[in-house]
This record gives structure tokens, sequence and C-alpha cells, in this order.
């Protein structure tokens, strides 16, 4: 094998390492593009009824841990979109809620995927299905 196709296979391999984190659930969907949560996590429902209060601490936590990337109005547009060029997913886009489950939002939250980070361990499991109820209200109808 000549050092230029030697080379030339040890960047393709470096770039499927690299761009696409395998291992677990959160990497298993990436050459898919898709990030997709397991089925019995998508399944789980919403034990927090969406009510004024459940809502109303979802917004607290929304605005201290997502705004900085997701936006004030689930956009994709917060202030460090730009500053660390990432694209996080646009929570106001009614497709987006309309495929997601709370399971798997709940899912998503609790685990992330870089450059998202997990909030299993930050957020308590009430905190975070608040969020989840919080996030359903972003998306534009």
């Amino acid at each position: 094998m000549k050092t230029s196709q030697a080379l030339s296979i040890f960047g393709v391999f470096a770039l499927l390492t690299f761009a696409y984190p395998g291992g677990g659930a959160a990497g298993a969907d990436s050459l898919s593009g898709k990030w997709l949560s397991p089925a019995p996590s998508a399944a789980k429902k919403n034990p927090n009824a969406p009510t004024q209060t459940s809502i109303a601490a979802g917004q607290k936590i929304y605005s201290k841990t997502c705004v900085m990337c997701h936006g004030k109005s689930g956009d994709a547009d917060g202030p460090a979109v730009i500053e660390l060029n990432i694209h996080p997913a646009k929570l106001s886009d009614p497709q987006l809620m309309g495929t997601e489950s709370d399971g798997s939002l709940f899912w998503k939250i609790t685990t992330g995927k870089k450059p998202m980070p997990a909030y299993g361990k930050r957020l308590s499991e009430t905190d975070r299905w608040n969020l989840v109820n919080y996030v359903r209200t972003l998306s534009k109808n």
C-alpha cells in the first residue's frame, strides 16, 4: 500500500472517528444525521402535567441553562451560537416538536450530545420534566 493511500485511509478513519463519535445510544444514530432516543426512553410519559406552575418552573430552568444556545424563543439563535459555531435544535419548529415525544425530549436533556451537555446529574428529574413542558410551549403552530 502506498503512503498516500495509507494517509488517505487514515484521514477517512479519523474523520469518521471524530465527526461521528460512536459508543452508546447517543452515537448510534450519528451516521444518519438524526439524534434518536432509544424506544423505551421515547415511550416514557411525562409524570408532570403541563400546568402553569410546571411550565413556569421549566421556563426558569430554560432561561438559566438553554437560552444561550437555543435562544429566548427557541429559534436556535442564542448568543453562544455564533461564538461557539454550533447549530442547536430549533425548538420553535412545530415539525420538530410534533415528532419528539416527551420521553424523547427528556432523554435528550438527560444524556446530552456534544456540544449540548448532559443535564441528568445537573437537574433533578422533576426539573427535567418541567423543562420538557416549557419547551413544548416554544413550538410555533
